[in-house]
């Protein structure tokens, strides 16, 4: 699933006019942000490389193990909410995160067959690369600098409309394709991703009202501090 908003700042963060980065909470944000933000470029760029080069039947081969990898250290989200190191929701953030683990060591991992061949796997990664290198550079230089050019804003609070549903679908088609190699592997296995798929819509719901919520209260802020502006 795409990911809910969530403030990657220290708690009480937002009565400092400006983060101290030399702060070791709020150091160690930046680190993990930026690292991530990287990260996320190169899976991005494989790819869009690979794709353009050799067609999306090889995206699989030369991007499964890194992106694996790269989605494992989001799990860090989940102690991070939970310990209260940023003013996340731990309920969004740990369904965003159990999705894209599902994904990257339950169906993808195990069923490469049904994965490898299809455009849904491209289209999965597109949709989670592009939302995460704007994700991950919106927080960090909002620690870093206090503030975000309001181009990264934009593309944080609208790219989603479409990047959402791209990504979901694609998610939903490869859990659907992976139900009958699954019978095969364990008979109660197809019964667990089936059931997946039939919450997985109301929870998309969730996060996608909960990702509303926050960007009609960021535009309402930004609106504001232009008029004072």
């Amino acid at each position: 699933m795409d990911r809910p908003d969530d403030s990657q700042k220290p708690p009480k963060a937002s009565e400092q006019k400006r983060p101290n980065p030399s702060n070791p909470k709020t150091a160690y944000l930046i680190l993990y942000n930026s690292i991530s933000a990287l990260l996320w470029t190169v899976v991005l760029g494989r790819v869009l490389l690979i794709a353009s080069l050799h067609g999306y039947q090889s995206v699989f081969a030369g991007t499964a193990n890194f992106t694996r990898w790269t989605q494992t250290l989001a799990g860090l989200e989940v102690v991070h909410a939970a310990i209260g190191l940023v003013r996340a929701p731990l309920f969004t953030t740990l369904m965003q995160v159990s999705s894209r683990f599902l994904l990257v060591w339950f169906i993808a991992y195990p069923f490469p067959a049904t994965t490898s061949l299809s455009p849904a796997y491209s289209s999965m990664l597109v949709a989670w690369s592009i939302t995460e290198v704007i994700r991950y550079s919106y927080f960090a230089l909002n620690l870093l600098y206090g503030r975000v050019p309001s181009f990264l804003i934009w593309l944080r609070y609208n790219t989603f409309f479409v990047l959402y549903p791209m990504g979901i679908s694609s998610e939903c088609w490869l859990v659907w394709k992976a139900i009958e190699p699954a019978k095969s592997y364990n008979l109660a296995y197809q019964w667990v991703l089936r059931g997946i798929l039939f919450v997985y819509v109301p929870g998309a719901w969730i996060l996608y009202t909960h990702m509303m919520k926050q960007r009609r209260k960021v535009l309402r802020v930004a609106g504001e501090d232009k008029k004072k502006a």
